[in-house]
């Protein structure tokens, strides 16, 4: 035992005495420490901008998880995919806007041209578009299969004050019924004032206008100018579920409140739609969807269907593009280990031609965490992403 330890002893301190016997240590002060920095939350251009349009006016992400584009300025529809290669386009008169159902038939509005007491009259009009054909499937192949004409769907006679009214936008339930805002000069009172929501059935029958019950009151003259409209049923088609609730836009002069959710509440005294109270709490977030004078002229809206619930609206006055939340807060919950727990603002925009600008916004769509916005002023479409949805 003592031979042994003897051994062991001058081992080490042979060891010892070779200066770098293992290697000298490597210095490692060269490498760049990781260091955990938060990234800016916001929306960044996908590039290239999508130019082959004159007048894009509204843009619809479709149950067929394709894109839709109605360009006013060719009087056309172009269906494009998400890498954003063109498919096909199909001409309908005066088109200004288009939806599509869950039986994947696109619903568009324009107009349509008629001769009436020796006068000719150009008259609003939802075309709705089967795009099966023989030769196989796509808007290479669609074909109109229904007119709805204003004002005969409702009444055989017609009065000069009903070539004023134009409908505006389309919002699909999920039975595909739909909502359909429509703005015009006179009121009737057959079918309810021309400012109006009208919902129609999956058959294109029209079924009632949209009377509001607010502060203990019905009103059946609720809405003024409005504009954009969309429901809960957005795709994927999978999970396109949701009641009768509704978002709108108003475009009026005078409104304060130009954006509202409206909810269908059901109860044992029958159902009425009324307005969401929505609070406002300035500890959570620095904007709100029912802010008074929070918009100019809100004309694009769209709802993310992927459980983010984000509501997505453009203003062509002020040229920018907002998002919210379905509580109404603007912005976006920040991730998990950000700095503050309150709604990051995500909202962009300002007059100009650069990648982060637009002139006269219209149609805003929403697919697979990117966002469309029809820049209808610079002939174009453009494309975003939220930076914290990039790997």
């Amino acid at each position: 035992m003592i031979g042994k330890a003897l051994t062991y002893g001058v081992l080490a301190m042979l060891l010892l005495s070779c200066e770098g016997y293992f290697g000298n240590k490597t210095d490692i002060d060269f490498i760049e420490k990781p260091e955990f920095v938060i990234r800016d939350i916001s929306y960044v251009p996908i590039q290239p901008a999508l130019t082959q349009f004159v007048e894009p006016t509204d843009i619809v992400a479709g149950f067929d998880e394709l894109l839709y584009i109605v360009d006013r300025g060719t009087e056309e529809i172009i269906a494009i995919d998400e890498s954003g290669r063109e498919l096909g386009r199909m001409h309908i008169q005066g088109v200004t806007s288009v939806v599509q159902d869950r039986r994947f038939n696109l619903l568009a509005i324009g107009s349509k041209t008629d001769t009436i007491s020796d006068k000719v009259f150009n008259l609003t009009c939802i075309y709705r578009i089967d795009l099966q054909g023989t030769l196989g499937y796509g808007i290479r192949h669609g074909k109109i299969i229904n007119e709805i004409v204003h004002p005969f769907y409702y009444k055989s006679t017609f009065s000069s004050s009903d070539a004023d009214v134009v409908f505006n936008n389309i919002g699909i339930l999920e039975d595909n019924g739909f909502y359909l805002t429509r703005n015009g000069a006179g009121n009737s009172t057959f079918s309810g004032p021309d400012d109006a929501v009208l919902m129609f059935n999956a058959n294109d029958v029209y079924v009632t206008p949209v009377a509001v019950s607010s502060s203990g009151a019905l009103f059946r003259d609720y809405f003024k100018k409005p504009f954009g409209i969309t429901t809960l049923v957005q795709p994927p088609q999978l999970f396109a579920r949701g009641g009768n609730d509704f978002i709108y836009t108003s475009i009026s002069p005078e409104g304060v409140i130009k954006s509202q959710y409206i909810e269908y509440v059901e109860s044992e005294f029958g159902a009425t739609y009324e307005p969401r109270v929505m609070v406002q709490d300035t500890s959570q977030a620095d904007g709100f969807l029912t802010s008074p004078y929070k918009f100019d002229e809100p004309s694009g809206l769209a709802l993310a269907g992927d459980g983010t619930n984000h509501i997505f609206i453009t203003d062509r006055a002020k040229d920018s593009v907002f998002l919210f939340s379905l509580n109404g807060f603007e912005g976006v919950k920040p991730p998990a280990g950000y700095s503050t727990n309150r709604y990051i603002t995500v909202s962009f925009g300002g007059t100009g031609q650069g990648l982060m600008n637009f002139n006269k916004p219209m149609g805003i769509a929403y697919m697979n965490r990117v966002v469309y916005i029809a820049d209808s002023g610079n002939g174009r479409v453009l494309r975003f992403k939220l930076t914290s949805d990039f790997d």
